[in-house]
C-alpha cells in the first residue's frame, strides 16, 4: 500500500536535492534548442532508469540489520551535504558552458529520437552515482517501501526536470543556486545528524 506522507517526504527531498544540480543545467540548456516534450520524454526515461536503480540497491541494504543501515544512512546524508555544498560553488554560467558544449553537436532540426536519446544519454551519464541517486538509496533503505520512494523520487526528478525545460532561467533569478544548494546541504547534515542518533 502506499504511503503518501513517504512520498511527499522523499518528493520535497529529491527536488531540493536535484535543483542544484548540472542535471537540471541540461535540462535548461536542451529545452531552449528544441521541443520541450521531446527533450522530457528523454530525461523523464533516464530519471526513471537511474530510479530503479537506486531503489533497488536501497532496499538491499534495507536487508541488513536496522543499526548498521541507520549508520550507512547516515554517512551516505553525510556525503550528500558535502556534495551539495560543492556543487553551489560553481558557477551557473560555467555549468551552463559546459552543458551547451555537450548539446552544441547535435543540430537544432534533429528529430524526436535523437532529441530524446540525447536528453536521456546526458542525464543518465550524468546522474551516475549523483546525490539524488544516493539519496534516493538511502531513503529506499530508511523507509522499507520501495514503491512510494520510488514514487516520490521520480515525481521529485520529474518536476526538477520540467521547470528546468520551460522556466529554468526565471527560477534562477528568483533563487540564486547557491542559496539552494546551502539550504539542500543544511537539509542532508541534519537528516544525516537524526540517523546517527537512531543509529546509536
Amino acid at each position: 500500500m502506499l504511503d503518501f506522507a513517504v512520498i511527499a517526504t522523499v518528493f520535497v527531498l529529491i527536488f531540493v536535492g536535484e535543483l542544484p544540480d548540472k542535471t537540471a543545467v541540461a535540462g535548461l540548456v536542451l529545452g531552449t534548442r528544441f521541443p520541450a516534450r521531446w527533450v522530457f520524454a528523454g530525461i523523464a526515461a533516464a530519471f526513471l532508469t537511474h530510479v530503479v536503480i537506486a531503489v533497488a540497491a536501497g532496499s538491499l541494504i534495507s536487508l541488513l540489520p536496522r543499526r548498521p543501515v541507520e549508520a550507512i544512512v547516515a554517512v551516505l546524508f553525510l556525503l550528500g551535504a558535502v556534495l551539495i555544498w560543492r556543487e553551489g560553488r560553481h558557477d551557473e554560467e560555467e555549468l551552463e558552458a559546459e552543458e551547451e558544449a555537450a548539446v552544441g553537436t547535435v543540430p537544432a532540426t534533429a528529430g524526436f529520437w535523437k532529441v530524446a536519446s540525447l536528453g536521456y544519454g546526458v542525464i543518465f551519464l550524468a546522474e551516475w552515482g549523483d546525490l539524488t541517486q544516493i539519496l534516493t538509496a538511502n531513503l529506499a533503505a530508511k523507509y522499507h517501501d520501495p514503491i512510494s520512494v520510488g514514487i516520490g523520487a521520480v515525481l521529485g526528478l520529474w518536476t526538477v526536470g520540467l521547470l528546468a525545460i520551460l522556466g529554468g532561467r526565471t527560477l534562477l533569478k528568483v533563487l540564486p543556486i547557491r542559496w539552494i544548494t546551502r539550504i539542500a546541504a543544511v537539509v542532508m547534515l541534519a537528516l544525516a545528524a537524526f540517523s546517527f542518533t537512531q543509529a546509536l
